[in-house]
């Protein structure tokens, strides 16, 4: 067999999980993961998460996924490829994240530590700190040090915030991947659900903001001529979305909600 390489894939989906490659009915689902896995020559696959490696290599290691090419997770603070069934960082890609954030996680955590409406989630963070968040109980006031620190301050699904390195989320990191593998734009497709999928679609890429999206990412994509608004909740709008730009000669068939 021929080594794949990047530059010659006709198309690539990179894509947000939850809500988006893992949403849609399980026919949605299973009708897009047996098209990419038949096409894994000609079609390459991005996840474009704020998941961490742990999950991902989780997720395909039980099936439950197709395994990706590429990883750009933790909101974008993660740019990786995969090497023996482990999501391995890209050294060379995250250097600028490294020097982003710096050694500055302590002062993160104290800054916040006892903020009213925020909860540091349990997950294992490299360059980015997250919390569960409240909006009732929430004083903005809280993050203002970090924000004249330098920080991006990423509020989402109605229940998250997180703590990024000023300049840095998911769509600036996916160019610098595409950019380092050679990929034509042109041919790929970002697909997301939330408002930390904004930033995807704020690149000019193709892009399928799926059915059953958050409002406010809706509201936000309204204007942009390349963010498809999907009928399809999930897989259905990715689907949806390749079938109606065009993006591949022989598309997933439709499947109906």
């Amino acid at each position: 067999m021929t080594e794949r390489r990047p530059s010659d894939w006709s198309f690539v989906l990179a894509t947000d999980l939850d809500g988006t490659f893992l949403g849609g009915s399980d026919e949605m689902r299973r009708t897009l993961y047996d098209w990419i896995e038949e096409r894994r020559e000609d079609v390459g696959l991005i996840f474009v998460t704020g998941r961490d490696p742990d999950f991902i290599a989780d997720l395909c290691s039980t099936g439950r996924a197709p395994w990706p090419d590429f990883v750009v997770g933790d909101v974008g603070t993660t740019i990786a490829g995969i090497k023996n069934g482990t999501v391995t960082p890209l050294e060379d890609l995250e250097a600028h994240i490294r020097n982003a954030w710096g050694d500055r996680s302590a002062f993160v955590r104290e800054t916040l530590k006892g903020a009213p409406g925020l909860v540091e989630q349990d997950t294992p963070f490299r360059h980015r700190i997250s919390y569960h968040w409240d909006p009732e109980t929430y004083d903005p006031a809280s993050v203002k040090p970090l924000e004249d620190a330098g920080f991006d301050i990423l509020i989402s699904h109605g229940c998250f915030l997180d703590v990024l390195p000023g300049g840095v989320s998911k769509g600036p990191s996916l160019l610098r991947l595409l950019d380092q593998l050679g990929i034509d734009r042109e041919r790929v497709l970002v697909a997301g659900d939330t408002l930390n999928d904004l930033s995807m679609f704020q690149t000019g890429l193709h892009g399928a903001v799926v059915g059953e999206s958050e409002q406010g990412l809706l509201d936000a994509t309204r204007d942009l001529p390349r963010a498809r608004h999907c009928t399809l909740p999930g897989t259905g709008g990715i689907a949806e979305t390749i079938r109606a730009a065009r993006l591949h000669p022989t598309p997933p068939k439709e499947v109906a909600q």
